[in-house]
Parts: C-alpha cells; sequence; structure tokens
C-alpha cells in the first residue's frame, strides 16, 4: 500500500514539473526558466539553445558554458542538445527557507563573443515537508477554578514549506472540557488556542488527555500529533504579564559568543510560588535555537553561536512567560543583525585569454571579471582598479562584471609580457580588498626588420688567399621571435671587372659567414664593393641592405721587373758609353725597376752586385744611378760589365738582376778603332763603303724629316723622340744615355751635342764628342736640329773580351 502510494507521489510531481515549467522574456533579455524542487538529477529545465537563438552544432565551438555566483552548481548546459538539466536535487527549504520566492541566478557565457546571459529559475514548493512539534507530548496544568473561555497557547507545529503546503489547520479530539481555536497571526502563520469549555472537577477528573493534529493544505495532506496531559491544579488565578508585547533589539554580527542581546521582563501579581515566572522560546526556528539562548529565571537572551549577516539578517522569536500553574503570557523578540565589513571582495575570472597580439587595436577583451562581496549596502560595495603604468584598463559590463580590455597598442619588442596585478577593494570602514594576478604573454607578429650591427662593412682579406677561405661574417639582429627573428643572408648579384660577383664570393645563407672563391690578385683589382640583404622568415618577409666594401691586401709575389736598361727586341746587346775623361760622380747611365706589388713590398733598392773593375762604379741605393767612383785609369778595361741587383723591401725579398755594358771612351771613332783592332773583317771594304753610303742617305733623309715635324709642332714640348724601331724603352726621368746596339746596329745619342763627318773617299771616319756631362732633358729645339743620329751598318761584335770592328777604308 505504501509503495502504490510513494508512485502516485512521484507521477502527480512529475506532472506538475511539466506543468510548472514556463519561459519568460524579461524586459531586460533575462532568460526565466520555473520548476518545482526535489527533481531527479538530469531533469529538464529549459531550452537555452533554442531560447538563446544559438545552433546547438555551435554550442561547444563557440564555449558556451555556465558561470555561477558562488554558489553550488545545480544546473548543467548539455552541449549536444542545448537543453539545461538539473545536476543534483534541489531541496527549496534548505536553499530559500522561508522566503515565498525562491530564485537561482546564474549566466551563460558565449565566450566567443565574450557576452554574457543571465538566467533565473524559480524553485517552487512541493508538499515534501510534514509539520512537526517540537515536543510530542505536552503537559499543562490547570487550577481548576479556571473560568470558562479561558484560552491556553498550545505549542505550535513547523512545516519548512510554504504557502498552501504550510500548516493550514489543527485539531483537537471529541472531548467536553475543550475546544480548539485555531487563530491566524500578522504573518499569516496559524497557532491554536486551548479553550476551556467547561469548568474542570479535580475531584472529579485529575488528568484530561487530549490529541492535537496539525495538517498542511498540500496534495496529499501531511499532518502530525501530539499528546495534551491536562494536570488538573489548585488555584492559580493569574497569569503573568509582559512589560512590552513586542522587544526589539541590534547586535553587529561580530558580536563574539557570550554576548548579551537582550533582558525581557515578566510579572506575575499572585504570591509565593505562583508568583514565580519561568521564560522559555515558544516559537523559533531551528537555526535561532543554535545562536540564542534564554535563561529562563532572568529572561537573559545572549548569544551560544556566531552571528553572520548574510546568512540571516533578522531573528524573529516568541517568547513565554509561564508561572508555576502554567498560566503563561507571550510577547514577540526581533534582533536584528547589523552588517559589518568583514567578508573581503572576490574576483573570480570567468574568461581569459592568456596571449594576446601584438598589433591587437585598443579595446581588446582580454579578460572578463567577476567582483563578489558577501556585505551588504557599502561594504558590498566594490571597485576594481590596476596599475596606472600598464597598457589596460578596466570597462565595466553590468553588475559586478569588468572586463580587462587594451587602452593603446603593445609592442612585444619592447615588453614581452605582462603580470596585471588586479585590485578589489570595498567601501567598508576600514575597506578590505583582494588581488588576483593575471600573466599575459604578447605574441609576436613581422614588425622589424633585421638590423646590421654597423651602417657599412670595410673588411680586408690579403691577396693569394686559398679558395673557400672564410672572410668575415656579418650579422644582423632581429628583435622580432621565433621564424619572424630567422635571420637568412644573401649577396646582391653585382659584377667586378665585368664578371658575375657570384664568380668571386659566396656567403652562407644562414650564419652569415662570406668565403672567397677564388684567389684574389691585388695587381688585378683592389678592392670589390657589394651589398649583403639580411631577410626574416616574417609573412610577409622584412629585409634591410648593408654596403660592404672588401679590400684586396697586398703580399711580395712580384719580382722587380727591369725596365732600363732592357734589351732590344732585335736582339742587340744594349752598351752605355762613358767618356775616358769623366770626372767622379759622373752619370753614366740609370737603371730603372718597377714591382707591381704596393707599399714597402714595392720599395726599391739597388745594389752593385759584380763588376769588371770593382770601385771603378757606384750605384744610388734609391735612384738606381751608376756612377764613375773614380777617375778612369789607361789600365782600365774599354768594356765595363755590371751587374745590378734590384730588390723589394717585402717580407721575404725579391729581387732581379740586370748586367749594364759599359764602354769607356773619350771620342767615336776611338770607339770604333778600339772595337775594329779587337775583331777581324767579316765582309769585302767594298761592302762596307756601300753600306755606309746607303745609311748616310738614309741618315740625311730622316734628318730633314725630323726638322720638317719640329717645325709644324713647334707649339709642343716632347721630351722624348722615337727615331728608330720601338725596341728601346725611354722614360722621362731617365738619365741621359749612349746606347750602342749591336747585331741589330742600332745607335742612340740622347742628351748631348754631337758632330759627324763621313767621307767615303778617304775612308775616314771622324767623332768629335763634346766632353760636358750628359742632362736628363733636352732644353731646346735648337739642341734637338744639332743632333744627327748616326747609323753604323757594319755588326760589331763583343764576344768574350775579343772585339772586332769593320772600318771603312
Amino acid at each position: 500500500m505504501a509503495d502504490t502510494q510513494r508512485f502516485r507521489d512521484c507521477k502527480r510531481r512529475v506532472q506538475l514539473c511539466f506543468i510548472l515549467v514556463t519561459v519568460w522574456d524579461a524586459v531586460s533579455g533575462q532568460i526565466r526558466y520555473s520548476i518545482p524542487e526535489e527533481m531527479q538529477k538530469g531533469s529538464f529545465v529549459g531550452d537555452i539553445a533554442k531560447d538563446l537563438g544559438l545552433d546547438i552544432k555551435e554550442l561547444s565551438d563557440r564555449g558556451v558554458r555556465i558561470v555561477a555566483r558562488g554558489r553550488s552548481q545545480y544546473f548543467a548546459l548539455n552541449v549536444k542538445s542545448g537543453h539545461l538539466l538539473t545536476t543534483e536535487r534541489i531541496d527549496r527549504e534548505q536553499i530559500c527557507g522561508r522566503l515565498e520566492k525562491c530564485f537561482l541566478n546564474f549566466e551563460v557565457l558565449v565566450e566567443d563573443k565574450v557576452k554574457l546571459f543571465p538566467v533565473e529559475v524559480e524553485i517552487t514548493d512541493i508538499n515534501d515537508n510534514a509539520p512537526s512539534f517540537q515536543a510530542k507530548e505536552l503537559e499543562l496544568n490547570i487550577s481548576e477554578i479556571t473560568a470558562v473561555g479561558t484560552r491556553i497557547s498550545l505549542q505550535e507545529a513547523q512545516d519548512p514549506d510554504v504557502g498552501i503546503n504550510s500548516i493550514q489547520n489543527y485539531q483537537l479530539n471529541n472531548n467536553k472540557h475543550f475546544s480548539l481555536d485555531v487563530q491566524t497571526g500578522s504573518d499569516g502563520a496559524k497557532y491554536a488556542e486551548l479553550v476551556l469549555e467547561k469548568s474542570l472537577d479535580r475531584e472529579t477528573q485529575t488528568v484530561h488527555k487530549l490529541t492535537l493534529t496539525a495538517a498542511d493544505g498540500g496534495d496529499p495532506v501531511r499532518s502530525s500529533t501530539a499528546q495534551i496531559r491536562v494536570v488538573v491544579v489548585d488555584v492559580n488565578d493569574n497569569a503573568p504579564l509582559f512589560t512590552q508585547p513586542v522587544y526589539k533589539v541590534s547586535v553587529f554580527e561580530n558580536a563574539p559568543r557570550g554576548s548579551l542581546i537582550i533582558t525581557i521582563h515578566a510579572t506575575d501579581p499572585d504570591e509565593g510560588v505562583n508568583s514565580e515566572v519561568a521564560f522559555s522560546f515558544k516559537k523559533i526556528t531551528e537555526k535561532a535555537s543554535q545562536i540564542f539562548q534564554l535563561q529562563p529565571r532572568t529572561g537573559e537572551i545572549s548569544t551560544v553561536g556566531d552571528l553572520d549577516y548574510e546568512e540571516a539578517a533578522l531573528y524573529e522569536m516568541e517568547v513565554e512567560a509561564k508561572d508555576i500553574g502554567d498560566l503563561s503570557a507571550r510577547c514577540k523578540v526581533l534582533i536584528t543583525v547589523i552588517d559589518v565589513n568583514d567578508n573581503t571582495p572576490k574576483i573570480t575570472i570567468t574568461s581569459l585569454f592568456s596571449s594576446v597580439s601584438e598589433d591587437s587595436p585598443p579595446g581588446t577583451v582580454i579578460s572578463l571579471l567577476n567582483l563578489h562581496d558577501g556585505d551588504s549596502g557599502q561594504n558590498g560595495v566594490v571597485t576594481c582598479s590596476i596599475p596606472a603604468n600598464l597598457p589596460f584598463r578596466l570597462q565595466k559590463k553590468f553588475d559586478n562584471y569588468y572586463s580587462l580590455v587594451t587602452e593603446r597598442s603593445l609592442d612585444r619588442e619592447r615588453v614581452s609580457n605582462y603580470r596585471v596585478t588586479i585590485t578589489a577593494t570595498d567601501r567598508g570602514s576600514p575597506p578590505l580588498s583582494s588581488t588576483t594576478i593575471i600573466l599575459l604573454q604578447l605574441s609576436d607578429i613581422n614588425d622589424n626588420a633585421p638590423i646590421f650591427n654597423q651602417t657599412s662593412y670595410t673588411l680586408y682579406v690579403t691577396e693569394n688567399n686559398p679558395r673557400g677561405a672564410s672572410v668575415c661574417s656579418l650579422r644582423a639582429i632581429d628583435p622580432d621571435w621565433g621564424e619572424n627573428a630567422k635571420v637568412t643572408y644573401s649577396v646582391i648579384e653585382g659584377q667586378v671587372q665585368e664578371a658575375p660577383l657570384s664568380s668571386y664570393i659566396s656567403m652562407n645563407s644562414e650564419t652569415g659567414a662570406i668565403y672567397a672563391l677564388r684567389s684574389f690578385d691585388y695587381e688585378q683589382f683592389r678592392e670589390i664593393r657589394f651589398q649583403v640583404q639580411a631577410q626574416d622568415g616574417g609573412s610577409p618577409p622584412l629585409s634591410s641592405n648593408v654596403s660592404v666594401t672588401l679590400f684586396i691586401l697586398d703580399q711580395n709575389d712580384n719580382t722587380p721587373q727591369i725596365l732600363h736598361p732592357s734589351f732590344p727586341s732585335d736582339g742587340s746587346t744594349g752598351v752605355e758609353l762613358a767618356p775616358r775623361s769623366s770626372e767622379p760622380g759622373y752619370l753614366v747611365t740609370k737603371v730603372v725597376a718597377v714591382d707591381a706589388d704596393s707599399g714597402q713590398n714595392a720599395w726599391l733598392s739597388y745594389q752593385l752586385l759584380k763588376a769588371t773593375e770593382p770601385g771603378l762604379f757606384a750605384v744610388g741605393l734609391h735612384s738606381g744611378e751608376i756612377r764613375t767612383a773614380r777617375y778612369f785609369l789607361d789600365k782600365d778595361a774599354l768594356k765595363q760589365s755590371l751587374v745590378v741587383l734590384v730588390k723589394d723591401n717585402g717580407q721575404p725579398r725579391l729581387s732581379a738582376t740586370v748586367t749594364v755594358t759599359v764602354v769607356v771612351a773619350d771620342s767615336i771613332p776611338e770607339i770604333l778603332s778600339d772595337l775594329s783592332s779587337l775583331s777581324d773583317p767579316a765582309d769585302p771594304q767594298s761592302s762596307l763603303t756601300l753600306y755606309l753610303v746607303i745609311a748616310v742617305a738614309s741618315v740625311s733623309c730622316l734628318f730633314f724629316t725630323f726638322i720638317i715635324v719640329l717645325l709644324a709642332l713647334r707649339l709642343r714640348q716632347w721630351r722624348k723622340s722615337e727615331l728608330f724601331d720601338s725596341s728601346s724603352v725611354t722614360f722621362s726621368g731617365v738619365p741621359a744615355s749612349q746606347f750602342v746596339g749591336i747585331d741589330g746596329v742600332r745607335a742612340f745619342l740622347h742628351s748631348y751635342s754631337h758632330e759627324v763627318s763621313l767621307t767615303t773617299g778617304s775612308r775616314k771616319s771622324q767623332f768629335n764628342v763634346p766632353s760636358s756631362n750628359y742632362s736628363n732633358i733636352v732644353t731646346s729645339e735648337e739642341t734637338r736640329e744639332k743632333k744627327d743620329p748616326i747609323l753604323v751598318t757594319e755588326d760589331l761584335n763583343f764576344g768574350n773580351g775579343d772585339q772586332t770592328s769593320n772600318q771603312v777604308s
């Protein structure tokens, strides 16, 4: 039978659940639902997805979830169906107590939009509690002289349900002495009074047993009973009287245990033991009974527990004063709890983006915060703040919700992460505060190009370097992060001496090392100018260029080259002439050499290495001038052979030698006679005469041609003139010399005057050589006009000290 009754009860609750679940749209856009209490776990509350206009498939992707306000989480969101479900059985009496309306509030957060939707669920009462009496048995002592119609207050039954489900009626079993009068208080509560309908006679009946039944108005009706034992006593005809019907008192919630709250007073006009009054709580909630105690003799009400304004701000109780004859009176005691600032504000981070891009515009939402303070009034008003030196600000959304947003542009290269301290402070006295810290990391974007540590680079490499040798390394720094800071290097293509730059150098794209692809030659080129590009790995990539100048450093890798005297290209041997009458210091000739190197590698010095007559000639250390060191003697040989060493100043030193042949004679006829006496005739006399005539005619033609050219170019100054084939090289600054070519039959007479007279008939040759010193420069055109080239067509042979000469007969 009991099982059948429970099944019917469950069926009725389910039906009531489907009838009461409704949804209202508030003006503010708030969603409201209504459900009965004690629903099973997982019961349907409402279709959140439909009411919010969200697609069920997007619930998990958009991060839709429930945000509770510091209470137990009674509801859950099924992201597959979009339904709001209960997570546990809900006891309305435990949550709201005696309040008529019981609401549970929470928010639904859509994270991708950082948007909150408030939801309010009303929990309606069901008749799940039966009335109960604090005492199942009650004893009343009533005097036998008590007048008919006397009312005696009975204990009140307690029912935590509200409305129709609370106590609606009291009943008393049938008897001839007592009746029951049910009264309704100002708060709507029902209480019963026992009314004496017929005088009592102790001698007839000493004890009367009554049954009091309390019933609620639920469906089904629930009830409970208490046994009343009425003991008829002797005369006590005055009931106690309170000094005031209602006692009101206020107490701070931080009052310590044992604090005296109030003292109530009641008097009884009877005398003796009948005037003694005992106080007791007639009506008090279970929670209040754990906090307050009443001294039965003194009427003092004090605390035995802790007060908490946030749990209950007002306590209402009834106190009964009863004399020894069980005559009583009742009064109300109202205790108001005054709030103190004893709750620290709480900060709840409902949504947080721990990483934000450095290019986020001002106003970008970083976090959503909820502030809560359990106090009331000004003690519960909370303000939120962050340090002023941060590029963020707090923006109030609604109620106690704030969002942390960017206030200005961010730069990861200046500050890569932030430690944001959020402080919540209430307006109590003294104010209480709490802090929470948000660690925010800035994500990088490619907003910085690589930067070289120099605006331009000057590099040096010694010539003759090995192929593949590292020249140097360039480095560029990119303040970005990750791939945006990964730098690759490249050489911008160019040309060196009409050849591509890539054939000379290469560059490691990762390290920035520059390598030489060939061995450089200082004498070919002395510098390479090019540009290097550094590019990061961002998207799009950024780059920067830098100019690089690579100087080739010289090495002593070139031997000095002798320019003068040089050997004629026709195979003749150069001979320098020196008059026998020359004084010491006479400039015979000058050795001219060059070195393709530079710097000290090209500093040349000259040294006489070997001479036919040691001490006869001297060579200038740096000038290369060959001068006589003493007077010529008769014993000195006609032909002097000098070996001159030319060396540079490099490390190691390189050198070259040249052999200079000097013929000593006062006149050209003397030279020829000496030469003819040293050689045998090679051809008949007639051949020599014929050759001499042809030579004189040729020289005469050339002489007149030369005069005409000088007149045409009279405005120019010539420092050298080319009379014959270009096999002999003449440099400005080279000293005047006499040169006789043998085997080529060439003669150059520079920088001195001469007269030549040839007579073919007499077979005589006369050469007049003045004794004046040689000069390096032709000073005038008139001097040039006096110069006659002499061409000797006869072969003159010098060999191993033997001299052969063919004379004209």
